[in-house]
């Protein structure tokens, strides 16, 4: 199987989807002449890269944040907007973005209960301050 740069330097960012990494690391272990590509590569990243291309996928330009992942979630984006974060999950397969999604839909998923902490923290600690406290801050 043939490996082209930008798909090796994806395996190195753990950016491959799950599948495509496995096959790598398969013929990994056998091919001599891809361990010797992988060595160029880190080579040539750890110069630090100062091309647009390199540039824009360092920074992750592409990646949505998290409050438009968000706002993909609770169906609340534009049609093009929500295309585009589907797009960048599902057709590109960005692990970065995928476990933001996941975070977010498991923080969506949690009860509540950080309002009625707080209030339960604050009740409990307000009779230990003193004025000569609040004058350190």
């Amino acid at each position: 199987m043939t490996w082209t740069d930008r798909e090796l330097c994806a395996w190195l960012d753990e950016m491959l989807p799950a599948e495509r990494m496995t096959e790598l690391e398969q013929q990994l272990r056998s091919d001599e002449s891809l361990q010797s590509r992988i060595a160029q590569l880190i080579h040539h990243l750890d110069q630090g890269g100062h091309t647009v291309g390199e540039i824009w996928h360092r920074e992750r330009l592409s990646c949505p944040g998290r409050s438009e992942l968000g706002g993909y979630l609770l169906g609340t984006l534009p049609k093009d907007a929500s295309n585009y974060v589907e797009f960048h999950l599902m057709t590109v397969g960005c692990r970065v973005c995928q476990a933001n999604l996941k975070d977010l839909e498991e923080h969506a998923n949690q009860p509540t209960e950080a309002p009625q902490r707080r209030r339960r923290f604050f009740e409990s600690s307000a009779g230990l301050l003193n004025s000569s406290d609040a004058d350190e801050f």
